[in-house]
């Protein structure tokens, strides 16, 4: 099937796509807790995954460690509530999973299209 691989696929360097993300000074529906991160789409489980990385503080030492948190940007309800409990502070407050839908599902759709475009390429804004 298209966009699948087998279970154990472990993917190589040049499958995983990023992209670096920011809120936008006036933008009211921003889904995530902090204002930057990196977006990434991702092999799991022989499906493609959208996270979402925090960036590194900057007010963080070169010497201190730092493990970035990361929740998984999709519309399903069940991975957006249950795979993302450890770090779901990473969201920004949503009054209902539906909201919390809204909100994800255009950085999901975003996600989706980096994972079909070749490594180093960059989705702007305006292709959503």
């Amino acid at each position: 099937l298209a966009g699948e691989r087998g279970m154990f696929h472990f993917p190589s360097a040049d499958e995983v796509r990023t992209q670096p993300i920011s809120r936008a000074g006036n933008e009211a529906n921003w889904p995530f807790s902090v204002d930057e991160g990196m977006l990434a789409c991702v092999w799991s489980g022989g499906q493609r995954v959208v996270v979402f990385f925090e960036n590194r503080p900057s007010d963080l030492g070169v010497d201190e460690t730092f493990q970035p948190r990361q929740v998984i940007v999709t519309t399903d309800p069940m991975q957006l509530t249950l795979g993302n409990m450890a770090y779901r502070d990473l969201f920004s407050p949503a009054a209902s999973v539906e909201e919390r839908i809204r909100l994800v599902a255009p950085f999901a759709t975003l996600g989706q299209k980096l994972c079909d475009q070749p490594a180093g390429a960059r989705v702007g804004h305006g292709e959503l």
